[in-house]
């Protein structure tokens, strides 16, 4: 490794696994604008906006915790890790239980981080929002109901956010098992 203090840079490059990482993206984003744009009746522009941001921050935090992670890997693992990134293949047969298992947990992984990212997106950007809660009237009959609204809401942000991700993991999956086929 190059040293820069206590920075080090890898000699070798997974350019395969970066530009693997940019097609997902190319891919996922414009499903999800999709998604959001049908399900939660958003714009275009706003729709991509959203799928651009939680995708990028998504990814951005799946990788940092990759990299804290990946250090306290067994050796076992860290050269099944490198054999796939740089050759596709894997030496044992377990490894693959394995990844199953991992995928599953890195899709929820990423369904949660996706619906909170969201979320947050949408709550941080609403101009008119301490506005609409000076101007009505309190009863229990409007509170009830702005409750009820809401609860509907997140029920569907979530249905939304499960639906994009499962298309877009879809998607993505489909490239990698034929990525694997043709190689």
């Amino acid at each position: 490794m190059l040293g820069l203090g206590d920075f080090a840079i890898p000699r070798i490059l997974p350019i395969g696994a970066i530009l693997f990482e940019f097609l997902f993206l190319l891919i996922a984003i414009p499903i999800e604008a999709y998604v959001l744009n049908k399900r939660l009746k958003f714009d275009k522009k706003t729709s991509a906006f959203y799928a651009i941001a939680i995708n990028l921050f998504s990814s951005t935090i799946g990788w940092i915790i990759f990299f804290i992670i990946e250090p306290m890997l067994p050796i076992n693992l860290k050269s099944e890790l490198i054999s796939y990134t740089f050759f596709h293949t894997f030496r044992l047969q377990s490894t693959q239980t394995f990844l199953i298992f991992t995928a599953s947990i890195m899709f929820f992984m990423t369904f949660l981080m996706k619906f909170f990212l969201l979320r947050f997106f949408v709550i941080s950007l609403k101009e008119n929002l301490p506005k609409l809660y000076e101007n009505t009237p309190e009863n229990k009959r409007l509170k009830w109901r702005r409750s009820s609204i809401a609860r509907l809401q997140s029920t569907n942000l979530v249905t939304t956010i499960l639906i994009a991700n499962s298309l877009s993991y879809s998607a993505i999956s489909l490239i990698i098992l034929l990525s694997r086929k043709s190689s």
